[in-house]
């Protein structure tokens, strides 16, 4: 088919307006200008004059051109779906009239004039097609009807006028094997969901090519009403789970439906399934803790979930929020997974099942037994030389954000020690510029703690950012010096203080003087003492689990390898992490989670 020439100006203010004598006098300059279409569109002038229902101009052109009712425009679609769409009745009777066989006209969407009408809930319009009952024959051999197009868009009341003339288009699957109920739950659309449910509860059952029920997608989207009226409706529904293995409750969890999760769990009986695994057996806590949702763990959590189940690749919740500590919502959710009890797998002691299991294997030991004990030894020696190397990595951060916390510090140090240098205790003397308080003893001994603590403190961060180490041993060995370093540096600068306090302290007789300063160095010094009495505490924790590492692992050393050790005891060895190491300070430092320096 020829392009037809761009629309006229004039023939297009004449068609938006449906004057019809304007539109007259140009056909009787240009007979051809009929065949204009609208610039970058392939619609002719009949189609922007059924959008726009002017009917009395539609009649001259039918008149003129009748074949101008079945050209299609770039979507494949007729005048008739443009007068459907819009709800032009008297625009749409016209055509139809004209040529019955119009309303049978599809588009590229394979939808006709009445999927049209459905979808803009153009209930007159619907009303009318129906009329044609050969229409609705068209769409039992497609997929997508126009029961689908009314359910999505969420007109009840043409939902109702379809069931009548069609009720097992509640029955058909679109391409994705969704039903109209799936749509409309999918759309949150309350009342056409209620409807469907009325007119059969069964449709509640229906899954998609995915396994998803209507109450599946109600999850994902979070439509909490719709929720509530299918479990009204059919309680057995939410036993459904997917292809997948997935649960509703596995559904609203991973798509963080916090208020559907929240209103499933407050409705329904959940011991079957809050801790009910998928097909990778990731329970609905796996797949928040895989998705850093820190509020629906806590929820989880409070429900009295499994916190130690472990999926198919043998890992626990905690497992999962430490395989990626980069997200910032790892600082919420691993306290308190490990507030709730929650492990890493290797943590976890031999179930039942693997007891007997070793018991049986110890009784019929044979070569081969033997084989596969060797083929597990090593499996397990991997994994702990892989949770060593995370381990190693973790201390490796915490040493150098150790390090940026100490430049910090030391900056801050030399920051308030000049500004107490360049404007001492006292104040100055304004005809020559010297201390007031100069003479003073205490003074003198200000003068000495501060700039010895402003020195300290320029030498640590010049030190710091002066050596970069790229060994671990090498970085502990630089901030074990510094953070002694800068403990020193402020030992000076507190008494600096003191000093400063001393000189600036009112001189009259009596022993007022004597007891505000006994007061400053009392609490100044119980603070202190305070804090290093705590941090020996830990520094004694730290040396003792060091101390029993290395004897275990003398032990271990003097072991022949003929000793009867169970099979029990072993596999119990290997959970626990046991595997020769130098690095005292990780491997010892396992269960308190931190190591001193």
């Amino acid at each position: 088919m020829p392009q037809s020439p761009p629309m006229d100006r004039r023939l297009r203010e004449a068609i938006l307006k449906g004057e019809v004598p304007a539109f007259l006098t140009l056909i009787q300059e240009d007979e051809h200008i009929i065949d204009q279409t609208i610039p970058g569109s392939s619609s002719n002038i009949l189609h922007i004059v059924s959008r726009f229902g002017h009917v009395e101009l539609a009649k001259e052109i039918v008149r003129l051109r009748p074949e101008l009712m079945f050209e299609e425009n770039e979507k494949m679609e007729t005048p008739l779906h443009e007068a459907c769409r819009e709800g032009k009745m008297e625009m749409v009777r016209l055509l139809v009239e004209t040529d019955p066989w119009l309303v049978y006209k599809v588009n590229q969407d394979n939808g006709s004039a009445l999927t049209v009408a459905c979808e803009r809930g153009k209930l007159d319009v619907v009303d009318y097609l129906l009329s044609f009952p050969g229409l609705l024959m068209l769409e039992l051999d497609g997929f997508t009807t126009s029961l689908h197009a009314a359910a999505s868009g969420g007109h009840t009341d043409i939902v109702k006028e379809i069931l009548k003339a069609r009720p097992d288009f509640a029955w058909k699957n679109d391409l994705q094997g969704c039903s109209p109920l799936h749509l409309c739950c999918k759309k949150g659309h309350l009342e056409v969901t209620r409807e469907l449910l009325r007119f059969d509860a069964e449709l509640s059952s229906l899954q998609d090519n995915d396994g998803r029920t209507p109450l599946h997608w109600a999850a994902i989207k979070g439509r909490v009403n719709v929720i509530d009226e299918i479990l009204s409706t059919s309680l057995e529904s939410a036993e459904v789970i997917t292809k997948h293995g997935e649960t509703v409750l596995h559904l609203g969890v991973k798509n963080n439906q916090y208020e559907a999760v929240k209103y499933l769990t407050e409705m329904l009986n959940i011991t079957k399934l809050v801790d009910k695994p998928d097909n990778d057996g990731n329970t609905a806590l796996h797949l928040a803790t895989a998705g850093k949702l820190s509020t629906m763990v806590i929820y989880l959590l409070k429900l009295g979930v499994d916190v130690n189940a472990i999926n198919q690749r043998g890992q626990t919740a905690l497992d999962v929020v430490e395989s990626d500590v980069s997200n910032s919502g790892v600082l919420l959710i691993l306290p308190a997974l490990q507030d709730a009890g929650g492990k890493r797998s290797d943590q976890l002691p031999p179930s039942s099942i693997e007891i007997q299991q070793i018991q049986q294997e110890k009784s019929l030991l044979s070569s081969s037994t033997k084989r596969m004990t060797e083929s597990t030894t090593k499996h397990h020696r991997r994994s702990q030389h892989r949770r060593r190397e995370k381990q190693l990595e973790l201390q490796t951060e915490g040493l150098r954000n150790a390090r940026n916390t100490i430049i910090v510090v030391a900056v801050l140090i030399a920051t308030v020690t000049f500004a107490a240098g360049i404007n001492p205790p006292g104040g100055f003397r304004q005809d020559t510029g010297e201390s007031t308080t100069g003479r003073h003893s205490s003074f003198k001994i200000f003068v000495v703690c501060n700039i010895v603590a402003l020195f300290l403190s320029l030498g640590t961060v010049v030190f710091l950012v002066s050596i970069v180490p790229f060994q671990r041993k090498s970085m502990m060995i630089l901030l074990t010096v510094t953070h002694k370093v800068m403990w020193l540096s402020i030992s000076f600068m507190a008494a600096g203080y003191i000093a400063a306090m001393w000189t600036i302290l009112p001189h009259g007789r009596g022993r007022g003087r004597q007891w505000v300063f006994v007061a400053i160095v009392a609490i100044g010094g119980g603070c202190t003492m305070a804090i290093f009495v705590g941090l020996g505490v830990l520094l004694a924790k730290h040396w003792l689990r060091k101390w029993e590492w290395r004897r275990s692992k003398e032990k271990r050393k003097n072991e022949s390898p003929s000793s009867s050790v169970s099979r029990v005891e072993e596999l119990g060895m290997m959970r626990k992490g046991s595997h020769d190491s130098s690095n005292s300070d990780v491997d010892s430092s396992d269960k308190g989670g931190y190591h001193l320096y």
